[in-house]
């Protein structure tokens, strides 16, 4: 597993929602139903936040050795974000199968929960 291309892609990934949080909080909040007051944006926005400070997380972790006990707190953190919010994902698409567009961020997410789960449990050199 190349750790380098899991980090870089899931930096881009996540800076890419963080770009688009801060950007479109009023668009994201129509999307998803919810209603715009002042404290929802601000939500979105502080989410938006958090989403671009773990995408330059793994930015700039992507040149270290990961797996095993090489790197484990960031390896962790990504196994515990991707895995939880894939895991709600999953559980929110089902139960509103009409909001497809909910497909387009659980198919990824799971898909990094796996990924970066190998890679922690996966010692990062060949015996």
């Amino acid at each position: 597993m190349n750790s380098k291309l899991l980090m870089a892609s899931s930096a881009v990934f996540l800076g890419a929602i963080g770009v688009l949080a801060s950007f479109f909080p009023q668009e994201i909040l129509a999307l998803a139903r919810i209603e715009e007051t002042r404290i929802s944006v601000l939500l979105i926005q502080m989410m938006a936040a958090l989403y671009m400070a773990f995408g330059m997380l793994n930015w700039m972790a992507k040149g270290n050795i990961m797996g095993g006990i090489y790197y484990r707190p960031v390896t962790m953190g990504n196994v515990i974000h991707f895995g939880v919010g894939g895991i709600a994902l999953v559980k929110a698409a089902l139960v509103m199968p009409a909001a497809a567009w909910l497909w387009v961020a659980t198919i990824p997410y799971s898909l990094f929960a796996v990924l970066f789960a190998k890679v922690f449990f996966t010692h990062p050199v060949k015996s």
